[in-house]
């Protein structure tokens, strides 16, 4: 091949490439658009409650791909984030008549402080032994809440939980007689956590994440301080999560230890984020609108029957989704999209 060859099949490779980017930058906007408009479109508040959850997973997910899905590591300690951070805001909001915004700032804070003080400690830990500690941990806060009533002379009611007060439908008190404005919050805290997750994916956080993740000691001798980078993703990973516990503390209007602190929330994250691909943006999203539904139709039609079955189920499509789709629902999603944009395969 000449050289002329080559400096005309260059810009005859780019224009494909071109257009299936444009193509898809327009697939994205109608599915923005469409996300938009969709409260109306669906009047009924059990259909729009159903597509908040997904979108409310959806988020969990990614934000804990934050750090899971680069480091390389499993968390399943992760829902304990989400309570500290709603357990403190409803707390602030009801002993202090702090705006449920600013309460959830703190309490993101909290939950970022209290990342750094578990992801010390177990960062060298690989594999098994960082989920198992992960999940030990979890548990120990869990059920330390679970059997206190007080904290420094602030009920949280154990076991029982705690209800959020009404104190009037605004947006500064973040409640509302409508499911919509719940809809919209949520739909911009994905949008959040999925902007985040492209700026890591490109920023010298994300890169040297993933080279810890290829080769620790690699990683070392190349001047990359492994310890600073893990537990700023852990502690931002963490932030994130904590948001998405106040939120879910609000929405609900109720908070207590095994909703919203329990392992099965944070099994919940880590397989929505492996099955739909773990360190990407869309990945995680992906995971949630497969497995929000398909837990719910398990827990609805097994679990009053058979309890723990539908656990089992799930832990079957995971088994399943590993041996037959390692890079999760994204790769075979995407090669799909490549086709239907007429792009080049990869």
């Amino acid at each position: 091949m000449n050289t002329t060859t080559l400096q005309t099949g260059a810009p005859a490779l780019a224009a494909p490439q071109r257009t299936s980017g444009t193509r898809a930058m327009v697939a994205g906007a109608a599915v923005l658009a469409a996300a938009l408009l969709l409260p109306l479109l669906v009047r009924n508040d059990y259909w729009l409650h159903s597509v908040i959850m997904v979108l409310y997973f959806a988020y969990l997910a990614s934000a804990w791909n934050l750090v899971c899905g680069y480091v390389g590591q499993v968390s399943f300690g992760h829902s304990v984030f989400s309570g500290v951070g709603g357990y403190i805001s409803v707390t602030l909001l009801t002993h202090a008549g702090m705006s449920p915004w600013l309460g959830m700032l703190v309490g993101a804070l909290a939950a970022a402080a209290l990342a750094v003080a578990i992801g010390y400690p177990t960062m060298r830990l690989k594999g098994p032994y960082f989920a198992l500690t992960t999940i030990a941990v979890a548990e120990i806060i869990r059920i330390w809440f679970e059997n206190t009533d007080v904290v420094f002379g602030i009920a949280i009611k154990g076991s029982q939980g705690l209800t959020v007060p009404l104190v009037g439908t605004s947006w500064a008190a973040m409640q509302f007689e409508s499911k919509v404005p719940y809809y919209y919050i949520m739909l911009a805290m994905l949008l959040l956590v999925m902007g985040l997750t492209a700026w890591m994916e490109r920023s010298r956080l994300g890169v040297c994440l993933k080279a810890i993740r290829g080769d620790r000691d690699a990683a070392e001798s190349l001047g990359i301080n492994p310890t600073r980078y893990y537990l700023a993703a852990f502690a931002l990973s963490a932030f994130m999560t904590a948001l998405g516990g106040t939120f879910y503390a609000q929405f609900i209007r109720f908070i207590n230890p095994e909703r919203n602190m329990g392992v099965e929330l944070s099994i919940d994250m880590a397989l929505m984020s492996i099955i739909g691909g773990q360190g990407t943006v869309l990945g995680p999203v992906i995971g949630a609108f497969f497995l929000t539904p398909v837990s719910e139709v398990l827990r609805s039609e097994l679990g009053g029957q058979l309890v723990g079955l539908h656990l089992v189920i799930y832990g079957l499509v995971l088994i399943l989704a590993v041996l037959y789709l390692p890079k999760g629902l994204l790769a075979p999603l995407s090669r799909w999209a490549r086709r239907l944009l007429g792009g080049a395969p990869r």
